[in-house]
């Protein structure tokens, strides 16, 4: 007995050796190109062309910076934009997605399955297939350069509605919903002081995954804003790329670590309620 208990102590360290170190070659995996690009963004550009990968930083930051700050690229009127138009994304993508999915999930009438097979339909559709009815419906109705033409939109995400719609199904206990009607709640107040408590985990990391994205977006800002002051990020950066900027790769680099900033704390503000919720599937399943 002695024998086997050692046994199964030797085994259970080796398997926790082996998953810790396959977490951590992973962690670095994951870190290691965020890495280089933070030390691209500190070289010069022959020390980029001369050696391509480099995990120790220089000192020419500074110098990219002026570089970048020197001609046409303003990094505070892109970041404010940026953030302007993800922020709003966001909230409008996580609460009409939430909204969408509780009546899909808290209401019985026939229309409920064609209506979510409609909705999963609709995310097969990519979005280069509208975009031309898009420009021109948006050029009509005068929105164009008009940050409105990006978040109203995101109202409509059936990706999130499906994501809501099965979180919900899993996590939320209608019982409560009928509690509150018989109380006398109001569907709305329902929703708001009920539901939306309930449904953090997975906003936040719908959140998570909207705001990136909309970040992230460079093909709709590109066709609907062409005002200078509308740029976003995303545009500014792939501005870089064009005249004098062609050879001025540390600035590009650095350019890219202002645009990833922000998705780092957005991501680190919001991980913890992803935990919650991964904890949560688990201690119900």
């Amino acid at each position: 007995m002695a024998k086997v208990r050692k046994l199964k102590k030797r085994s259970s360290i080796t398997f926790r050796v082996s998953a810790y170190t396959v977490c951590i070659l992973l962690a670095v995996l994951s870190i290691l190109p965020f890495w280089v690009m933070f030390v691209n963004a500190t070289r010069n550009t022959f020390q980029i062309q001369q050696d391509a990968l480099s995990l120790i930083p220089s000192v020419h930051f500074f110098d990219n910076l002026k570089i970048l700050l020197g001609k046409t690229f303003d990094p505070l009127k892109g970041l404010k934009n940026s953030m302007i138009i993800s922020t709003a994304s966001t909230l409008c993508t996580i609460y009409f997605s939430a909204l969408t999915a509780y009546a899909l999930v808290a209401y019985n009438y026939k229309m409920r399955k064609p209506l979510f097979t409609f909705i999963m339909a609709v995310m097969m559709i990519p979005a280069q297939v509208s975009v031309i009815g898009f420009y021109q419906f948006m050029y009509k109705i005068g929105m164009t350069n008009n940050f409105l033409a990006l978040i109203l939109p995101t109202i409509a995400t059936p990706a999130a509605v499906f994501f809501m719609r099965q979180f919900m199904l899993a996590s939320l206990p209608l019982e409560l919903v009928e509690a509150a009607r018989i109380d006398g709640a109001s569907e709305f107040y329902t929703f708001n002081k009920i539901v939306l408590p309930i449904m953090k985990p997975a906003m936040a990391t719908q959140a998570i995954f909207t705001f990136v994205s909309s970040w992230n977006n460079l093909f709709l800002p590109l066709v609907l804003l062409t005002n200078s002051d509308k740029y976003t990020m995303p545009i500014m950066v792939s501005l870089l790329r064009g005249d004098i900027y062609k050879t001025e790769y540390g600035a590009v680099y650095l350019g890219l670590t202002l645009t990833v900033l922000p998705l780092f704390i957005a991501y680190f503000l919001l991980s913890k309620y992803i935990i919650e919720g991964v904890a949560l599937g688990g201690v119900k399943g």
